[in-house]
């Protein structure tokens, strides 16, 4: 009976220490936690820029989230704990705070799910929860809740609580992705075209020219067609974002905007050694690139212009025992072709691919000279820091902060 009771008060003993509460020894409104998220953006996430800007801290990355903390003794330690969510993995901040009654505000590094935010193709919310620690004690809790975009939807410019604008289309250089395991088999098809035989990078302005010319006949080839899809279901009242076709997206669908066209050309176009620009202005996106090594000459190209034919299309419709296309699918084409070219096809010595080359590089012309006049105009606006409606991305040298968004393991 005794070890009965002698038991049964072990029991009670450890059952009520299950119950024993921590004292509390800081007081949560001496230490003033706060937790926010910059309020330019809307509580709006980008996992595009999340992505883009992934190994580079500079000031948009440090600007989207700060903590503050009141040290509410010499030398306290201060722990921040963001909780897991779908976008992010448990994160922890860790900083001392010398001086009590100092205000001390840290930019929390949040280890993001970087897989996930390339695959958030549709809008959600997540909840992140900060838990402030003082010397291992919990001292507050804050939430916040955001709004993440598709990854297709990149941030193009927003206006600040302030008034002032903020241009970020500088992030479309991140949706180049030289990168990408497709290309090496473009690159493989691109070389039996018999146009180029190697590539070489931009040695000469003649070597760039007839390399571009083989990715553009490339493209015409597999028939990208021009597209716009540019509005979102972005709310927010301060920001100004459009949605961009990855490269594979063009690639297996074989459509394209103007910034769509400029970021599938560039990505080819670097992976071989060309040094990609794109020129964006209010309303529009075009391509550029440095002719050789010395970045003293830019020519220029219009990829929009992929779309006013589709090659593909005549493979179907050419009769190789007369020589000829059908009489629309010709017509098509014809106002494509020089005088000397034409007369060629009507004596049937000008073979289907020996026609689709001629339109390929005539219109290759075109799209060279087509923003010539505008370029020109406009080359002092792209100069100018102060303009930002006029941009001059450099890809090259944009690649020192903005990484390539990679693509997924099932898109490889």
């Amino acid at each position: 009976m005794r070890k009965l009771i002698q038991l049964l008060t072990i029991t009670l003993l450890l059952t009520s220490c299950g119950h024993i509460q921590v004292k509390k020894t800081i007081d949560p409104k001496t230490v003033a936690f706060e937790a926010v998220y910059n309020e330019n953006f809307d509580n709006v996430l980008y996992p595009s820029m999340m992505l883009a800007l992934a190994n580079y801290r500079g000031d948009e990355m440090d600007t989207l989230f700060r903590v503050s903390v009141t040290a509410p003794q010499n030398n306290s330690v201060m722990r921040i704990v963001v909780d897991s969510t779908v976008l992010n993995y448990v994160s922890i901040t860790q900083e001392t705070l010398p001086r009590k009654g100092t205000r001390y505000t840290f930019v929390p590094v949040i280890k993001w799910k970087f897989e996930s935010l390339y695959r958030m193709r549709l809008q959600g919310y997540i909840d992140l929860t900060f838990t402030c620690f003082i010397n291992d004690e919990q001292v507050d809790v804050k939430n916040i809740r955001l709004n993440y975009r598709p990854t297709n939807e990149c941030l193009m410019s927003l206006v600040g609580k302030d008034g002032t604008y903020h241009d970020y289309r500088w992030l479309f250089a991140a949706y180049v992705n030289e990168d990408h395991p497709k290309i090496d088999g473009i690159l493989s098809e691109i070389l039996t075209q018999g146009i180029v035989s190697t590539f070489d990078g931009a040695r000469s302005a003649k070597k760039s020219e007839t390399q571009m010319r083989a990715i553009w006949y490339y493209t015409l080839n597999r028939g990208l067609a021009y597209s716009s899809i540019t509005c979102t279901s972005n709310g927010s009242k301060r920001a100004n974002s459009q949605y961009i076709r990855f490269f594979d997206d063009v690639y297996r669908n074989r459509q394209a905007n103007c910034i769509d066209a400029c970021v599938f050309f560039s990505s080819i176009m670097r992976k071989v050694g060309l040094q990609p620009i794109i020129f964006v202005e209010p309303c529009h996106a075009y391509l550029g690139y440095y002719t050789d090594k010395t970045r003293k000459t830019i020519a220029l190209l219009e990829t929009t212009i992929t779309g006013w034919v589709n090659l593909p299309e005549l493979d179907n419709h050419f009769d190789a025992e007369t020589g000829k296309l059908e009489e629309r699918y010709y017509n098509k084409i014809s106002k494509f072709l020089s005088d000397k070219q034409k007369a060629s096809y009507e004596a049937g010595i000008m073979t289907l691919d020996e026609l689709k080359k001629a339109v390929s590089n005539n219109l290759f012309d075109r799209a060279r000279d087509y923003q010539t006049e505008n370029y020109k105009n406009n080359k002092s606006l792209f100069a100018d820091s102060t303009q930002q409606m006029y941009q001059m991305l450099v890809i090259d040298d944009l690649r020192k902060q903005i990484a390539p968004i990679p693509a997924a393991e099932n898109e490889m």
